[in-house]
């Protein structure tokens, strides 16, 4: 019996549960599967995307199917990697090019059906790849093509197989959602699956997992493990017990915001633990940002474990890691996904912790957990709360952390926020903080020479965290922003814009 699913198989691309995402935003379930899952399991979904991967398909240890996978009879969608890999796997050819494309790319749409369907002839599209495919398996026909990539698309409509060399996932590729809404069209599945339904499913699960056994939550104050916390509050009542580790490096008033918001609205156990001063002696004279957050997670992790155990039969510990946390760190169902930067609640916890682990969040992106917040009737105040590193302003901080550069950027970032909540909500950025490089230059402030330290503002506008475009501030905001900066911290005597999109940079610095 098939089941109102698409599965899409994890071959290691860094966007391959952002397939997912796009998937869901349709009202259709969606999950992220490794490669190697059973045939018997595939066939009872109502279509297959096979997604992009770092590895090429012509190498020995790159990921492969099943061969017979292409003849379950449901339409399957290679992407990128899935793309190479089923031209390579049904008897076409793959050869290294010699011009990569990365970035945006002009596609030139030769056959607008079924996938491609309502598309206009010329479509900007992302690309991110070494390899092509020079030669169609029998059976396929060219749908598409880009300057350096005569097969950009291609299909066996009698046998329901489409790929595409792009990543019609992001949001860079103009019509990408279209594309895969032709797909999902073609796969003939319904549309009635909701957040809601996923809370509801979650709160029942955890509930049963849980049965009478305590709970901890690793309470940072963000979204993620805000949201998180409220869920299985409301799955177990009285039973969770929240802990918050004040690292001292949080941004201005946070930890009073944090502790106001679960103590007197949310009425939730929380239990402050004041660890400044462990924390930035730990991080004296430490420069390199991975170390910082391997320092910043080990030490949390131990004062976290120790606070736990003074809970009485606590079994259990609830993070809110997201799957972009679990992504970047390397960390995916087919066990192939490149390291971008680790995360101290990805992988992070000892192998003899003491506690089972519940994850609500592990596959859900960061604008879900804000739906799930909202459905929950979470305060603005969290619900909307920006992207805040576990680290916090220690990776904001390029070079050694101490105590006047964490003032510093405090103030900094404080500005900044004020401005940019004065904006009209059209033009507001997702995302907007201040970074404190590790370099200073001369200035001039009342007529005598300075050698001040200059701050870097990152602003992005966004729909998921996977990628990002910078935004656009009027100049007028950016010149008050930079006025009040070098005005009112005399530390600061400039500030430069950083106007780089993810791909190719991160939205954090470090």
């Amino acid at each position: 019996m098939k089941q109102e699913i698409i599965y899409v198989l994890d071959c290691g691309s860094q966007y391959a549960h952002l397939i997912v995402r796009r998937i869901r935003h349709f009202k259709i379930q969606a999950e992220l599967v490794s490669p190697h899952t059973p045939l018997a399991r595939l066939a009872s979904a109502h279509g297959l995307v096979i997604s992009g991967g770092p590895s090429s398909v012509n190498q020995k240890d790159a990921v492969r199917l099943a061969k017979n996978i292409y003849d379950l009879g449901i339409p399957i969608l290679g992407i990128c990697y899935g793309h190479q890999l089923m031209a390579k796997d049904l008897g076409g050819q793959v050869k290294s090019s010699p011009y990569r494309e990365y970035g945006r790319s002009q596609l030139t749409i030769k056959k607008p059906d079924g996938l491609l369907k309502g598309l206009a002839k010329k479509q900007v599209v992302w690309m991110s790849h070494a390899d092509k495919v020079t030669r169609l398996p029998k059976g396929f026909t060219a749908l598409a093509g880009s300057p350096n990539c005569p097969i950009a698309a291609m299909a066996d409509i009698k046998r329901r197989l489409y790929s595409v060399q792009f990543h019609a996932e992001v949001s860079h590729t103009i019509n990408g959602q279209k594309i895969l809404d032709n797909f999902l069209r073609l796969c003939g599945v319904k549309r009635n699956w909701s957040m809601k339904d996923f809370s509801q499913e979650k709160i029942k699960e955890i509930r049963k997992q849980v049965g009478r056994d305590k709970v901890v939550c690793a309470l940072s104050g963000g979204v993620d493990s805000s949201v998180a916390a409220v869920l299985v509050n409301r799955a177990i009542s009285k039973k969770l017990v929240c802990i918050y580790v004040d690292t001292g490096l949080m941004r201005q008033k946070e930890t009073e915001e944090i502790v106001k918001t679960f103590r007197s609205y949310q009425k939730i156990n929380l239990k402050v633990v004041r660890a400044e001063k462990q924390f930035l002696t730990k991080l004296k004279a430490v420069t390199d940002p991975e170390e910082k957050r391997k320092i910043c997670g080990d030490l949390f992790i131990r004062i976290f474990e120790k606070e736990a155990k003074k809970i009485g039969g606590a079994k259990w510990l609830v993070q809110g890691t997201l799957y972009t946390d679990a992504v970047s760190s390397g960390v995916s169902v087919g066990q192939k996904t490149a390291v971008i930067k680790s995360h101290h609640n990805v992988g992070g916890l000892p192998q003899k912790f003491g506690f089972k682990l519940i994850e609500p969040f592990r596959y859900l992106y960061k604008d879900e957990v804000r739906q799930i917040g909202r459905l929950l009737k979470l305060p603005k105040a969290v619900t909307e709360r920006q992207p805040f590193p576990g680290p916090g302003l220690a990776i904001r901080i390029i070079g050694e952390v101490t105590k006047t550069k964490l003032a510093i950027l405090r103030q900094a970032d404080h500005i900044l926020k004020q401005e940019i909540s004065q904006l009209p909500e059209n033009i507001k950025p997702q995302q907007a903080f201040a970074v404190l490089p590790s370099i200073r230059s001369v200035g001039v402030q009342g007529d005598c020479r300075t050698y001040g330290y200059t701050i870097a503002i990152r602003a992005i506008s966004t729909k998921d965290y996977m990628t990002a475009d910078w935004s656009r501030l009027p100049h007028l905001v950016l010149d008050q922003i930079s006025l009040r900066i070098t005005n009112e911290i005399a530390e600061v005597n400039r500030v430069v814009y950083d106007i780089t999109g993810k791909p190719p940079s991160t939205v954090e610095w470090e």
